[in-house]
């Protein structure tokens, strides 16, 4: 197929936060002495989030300090430098000349006294992008400042005390790419073992992802894979690898995968939590994780966090009326709580300046299926499903800044020898080819890229960038091919050409004959920001058997190497290497297969 193509453009600067404050108590007069005015009754929070050369993104905080406004709503400000609004959420935006005005959404019309209001907004600017430095709230005056640095007094009949706040992230502003000019952490867990394999010194030192997979994570919890070591450790010892670096920048990556209900359409990745516990998922979880990434230590590291594998598009391929729903999916659609989830983590950590969120979505395998009919549609559906996410509890677009593709998969980056539009024996591939089965694609760059066009069309930020993991995608090894098939039958054709060995696109756990991918890369294709290796190679998928445990991990049959499948899968055998220990475990066997497969070849 024509692959759609694009040209992301570069971010040059952003991460401004300006907060100005002007109230009117009995305690006394707050106000910024980097405002030009105060004035009671209201406060605005403004926020440039994103710049890049010729446009930005903002947030903009109004709090209502006056009498409680009932029946709407009306924000607005001038912009001095010609700036203009191109899209908006959040409130009805419109604009002459340089006058912006905000009126509330149709569900926001009322805003009691110490209520706020969060719209938000893409922009242009030309030559330079100052802030506001007027805001009126249905005609009273409030505040704006010019400065990135606030400085607050606050007089009341007693004392007066002066506080300063500066920018929020002294690391710089946050960039476009974060793998570009960047080294990315080495888990030294993760390395020890590595390297205490034999051959395993080869890859070593490679980056991988470190995953935050149950509560007791954050603080550390002794694993046999993951140690000892805790968030805060890891973070401590990537600003050591970082402050080494002579260009001083470092990507740490960071997997956040603790849903209510986890997995719901397999067993051997289940989580902790119950279905119902979404107020344990925010409180124990994402709002702790958020509290240490947010630590001013650590505010020079580029922080990618991974969010949720494996749960959104449950909600559209493994629901009902789709034959291949499970209860589990159909509760958690039901009641809302990955959706409410993983809106959530994005919003409590994209709120901290110096984090790129990266949404899991799923690889072609999964959800490369578009068509016109609802049940067959996976590829449009999913997009759409993503879209729903953008607005709520601070999802908005300036804290996405990308997508992931095949995470913890085994779907290569490209099949170098055909195409699903290869015509065989006079019948196309696409139609006439268990393996393909109508699928659009067949590797994950393509996937990626078209994926990535649909999501903006469905209202993501034009600049959001996809990440492939390529930890386990490679294929190498002596039942490689090496050149088209010449076979008139067009299931033979595909099946001599393929490079991907798996029995069918759908099996997922410790597939035997896979190796290792392209190594990490910073921007290797257009609008892929990274191949990474979020999944450690050499930690298990899954056991095999069932092996009782305490980490709420189930025994699923798609482990089991006698199994012969179901209709997720297209009742093929699952492919599973046997002797798997649980998931997350190391596995010596399947660290070795991959080192001697690996492609390109170690």
């Amino acid at each position: 197929m024509s692959l759609r193509t694009f040209v992301r453009s570069r971010k040059l600067s952003g991460a401004l936060a300006v907060t100005s404050v002007a109230a009117l108590s009995v305690a006394g007069v707050v106000a910024s002495t980097a405002t030009a005015s105060a004035a009671a009754g209201c406060r605005v929070s403004y926020q440039i989030s994103n710049q890049w050369q010729g446009g930005f993104g903002a947030n903009v905080k109004v709090t209502n300090l006056g009498d409680a406004i009932s029946g709407g709503w009306t924000l607005e400000w001038d912009f001095a430098a010609g700036q203009t609004i191109k899209d908006g959420w959040n409130g009805t935006f419109s604009q002459s000349g340089t006058r912006v005005s905000v009126r509330n959404a149709s569900w926001s019309a009322n805003l009691g006294t110490g209520a706020s209001a969060t719209p938000g907004f893409n922009g242009t600017w030309t030559g330079s992008n100052p802030v506001p430095t007027q805001f009126r709230l249905n005609g009273t005056v409030c505040t704006g400042s010019v400065d990135t640095t606030t400085t607050t007094t606050t007089t009341t009949s007693s004392s007066t005390t002066t506080t300063t706040t500066s920018d929020n992230n002294p690391g710089g502003p946050k960039v476009d790419n974060p793998y570009v000019g960047a080294g990315v952490y080495v888990n030294p867990q993760w390395s020890r073992q590595a390297a205490a394999e034999s051959g395993g010194s080869r890859i070593a030192n490679q980056p991988t992802g470190v995953w935050m997979d149950r509560t007791s994570a954050i603080t550390g919890n002794g694993s046999p894979t993951t140690g000892s070591m805790g968030l805060a450790d890891h973070l401590n010892e990537a600003e050591k690898q970082r402050a080494a670096r002579a260009d001083g920048q470092l990507v740490f990556q960071v997997v956040i995968y603790n849903l209510p209900g986890r997995d719901c359409a397999a067993l051997a990745s289940n989580g902790e939590l119950k279905a119902d516990e979404i107020g344990r998922y925010k409180t124990e979880y994402v709002d702790k994780i958020a509290e240490i990434v947010a630590r001013p230590e650590y505010s020079k590291l580029r922080i990618v966090t991974v969010v949720e594998i494996d749960s959104l598009p449950n909600l559209v391929t493994n629901v009902s009326p789709r034959p291949t729903a499970t209860p589990e999916c159909d509760t958690m659609k039901t009641n809302g709580n990955y959706i409410e989830g993983v809106s959530y983590a994005l919003g409590k950590l994209g709120a901290v300046s110096n984090v790129y969120n990266y949404i899991d979505a799923a690889h072609h395998g999964w959800i490369g299926w578009g068509d016109t009919n609802p049940q067959y549609d996976n590829f449009y559906a999913s997009a759409k499903l993503f879209a729903t996410l953008l607005g709520k509890n601070g999802a908005t677009k300036d804290r996405i800044h990308g997508f992931i593709t095949n995470t913890a998969n085994y779907s290569p980056l490209e099949e170098p020898f055909w195409t699903v539009d290869d015509n065989v024996g006079g019948r196309p591939v696409k139609e006439a080819s268990k393996w393909v089965d109508w699928n659009d694609f067949n590797g994950e760059v393509g996937f990626a890229t078209a994926f990535r066009t649909e999501l903006v069309k469905q209202g993501f930020d034009s600049g959001i960038g996809m990440l492939i993991d390529t930890s386990r995608n490679g294929w190498g090894g002596p039942n490689r091919p090496t050149a088209k098939s010449t076979s008139g039958d067009p299931t033979t054709y595909v099946n001599e050409s393929r490079i991907d060995r798996r029995f069918q696109k759908g099996n997922w756990c410790n597939q035997s004959g896979a190796g290792l991918g392209e190594r990490p890369k910073a921007a290797p294709k257009p609008g892929i920001d990274a191949y990474v290796w979020i999944k450690p190679p050499g930690e298990s998928d899954g056991s095999s058997t069932l092996i009782p445990n305490d980490e709420g991990k189930g025994f699923d049959r798609m482990c089991d190497p006698t199994y012969g499948g179901n209709i997720r899968n297209g009742n093929n055998m699952s492919g599973a290497l046997p002797n798997a220990p649980l998931s997350g475990h190391w596995f010596s066997a399947q660290f070795q297969e991959l080192m001697r497969n690996a492609y390109p070849a170690l």
